[in-house]
């Protein structure tokens, strides 16, 4: 398999710090990621070590707030770093945005004594965590979510299946949306569920076409007893709290589609430079320089989008629909750009020799995940037109 070193993106960054942070993140993927990748992609295997040097770097904690073990650091810059980590191995850096995105609800809903107790270690490195909103029957309609937790005493007894979890019996931790109420969106709630549960169990991984080596499983809750104090936020609250993830989950998954599209032009680029025929490189080629240009054109402009929806979020404007818009918009890019990619190295791209097929396998579940596109389509769609 053939690898090469992660490129330097000309970034524009708030500060010193931030640039370091990112020199760190491509010194560390050099070192810890690209050795690997593509053997762990091949055989399945889950790279838990991986996640444990990236949080003692401080990597799995960075848009919370110092004091709890965060890094403060603006969505802007964590964002990037996501980019960085995906560019050299999209299931480490999926991996951290899901870890982010459930921290998210304990976070910003949970009381400051349920952040002062588990918000530390959840941060710490040593944790890793998963977010769990979908069921096998309730995928974008997830205000039909069934799994049901009622409350017996001091305890939340959860009963259903939630499906596509990432990191799914793997995490030490779970923000798990159930119905403690009516149906509908106003009865659902959010626990803080401990990977140890007693009547917690995973199903096999899923068998995937891509992302092998990031387990993505179902959740089985048989009378699991969870802790009435592990409830964040007010019962009834869940959506609430989902939706305001989601948002921000999706711009982790648009940084994380720019990271593998640019890896893929990078990859694309080198061979059309060295690769000849006709007796000249073929990036000498108009047809192919031209392919080549629009790939990185439509990098700079998902790139763009996104940072520019972060930027809203980090000074507490509303970035709802502009994260949907960056949803779309890079993930559709990274599907095209992987597709180019395999196209420019010609029969070496449909072979494992090469890292492009893997890419293109790869962006595909990008589409999907954290909304579909079409979902994606339809939040825009409605903020446009309600009055």
């Amino acid at each position: 398999m053939t690898t090469s070193p992660v490129k330097a993106v000309d970034r524009q960054l708030p500060s010193e710090e931030a640039r370091e942070l990112l020199g760190l993140t491509r010194e560390l993927v050099q070192r810890e990621l690209l050795p690997r990748a593509a053997e762990d992609e091949a055989t399945g295997r889950f790279p838990r070590e991986v996640f444990r040097t990236l949080g003692a770097a401080g990597l799995l904690s960075l848009p919370y707030e110092e004091k709890y073990g965060g890094g403060d650091q603006p969505y802007e810059v964590y964002l990037q770093v996501l980019e960085e980590l995906s560019a050299g191995w999209l299931a480490v850096g999926l991996g951290v945005s899901v870890h982010t995105l459930s921290c998210h609800a304990l976070a910003t809903f949970g009381t400051e004594e349920q952040r002062a107790e588990w918000l530390p270690g959840m941060l710490s490195g040593d944790q890793l965590g998963a977010y769990c909103l979908s069921e096998p029957q309730s995928g974008s309609d997830a205000a039909a979510l069934r799994t049901r937790a009622d409350l017996d005493g001091d305890d939340y007894v959860v009963s259903g299946t939630k499906a596509w979890i990432t990191h799914g019996g793997q995490a030490d931790f779970y923000s798990a949306l159930v119905r403690t109420g009516e149906p509908g969106a106003r009865g659902i709630s959010c626990l803080l569920v401990p990977g140890v549960t007693a009547g917690l169990s995973a199903a096999p991984p899923e068998q995937k076409m891509g992302m092998r080596s990031s387990p993505t499983a179902q959740l089985h809750f048989d009378g699991a007893r969870v802790p009435r104090e592990r409830l964040v936020g007010t019962e009834g609250q869940g959506f609430q709290i989902a939706l305001a993830a989601l948002d921000s989950g999706r711009l982790g998954i648009a940084a994380c589609a720019i990271g593998v599209a640019q890896a893929a032009l990078d990859l694309a680029v080198d061979y059309a430079r060295t690769r000849r025929q006709f007796g000249r490189p073929i990036a000498d080629f108009q047809g192919l320089s031209f392919m080549l240009a629009d790939m990185a054109t439509q990098i700079e402009a998902g790139r763009s989008l996104y940072l520019s929806a972060a930027r809203l979020r980090d000074a507490g404007r509303p970035f709802s629909k502009e994260a949907a818009m960056a949803k779309l918009f890079c993930t559709d890019t990274v599907m095209r750009v992987t597709t180019d990619a395999v196209q420019v190295l010609g029969g070496y791209g449909y072979t494992q020799d090469f890292p492009a097929e893997r890419y293109m396998r790869e962006a595909k579940v990008l589409q999907i995940v954290e909304g579909t596109n079409q979902i994606q389509r339809l939040v825009i769609g409605r903020h446009l037109t309600k009055g």
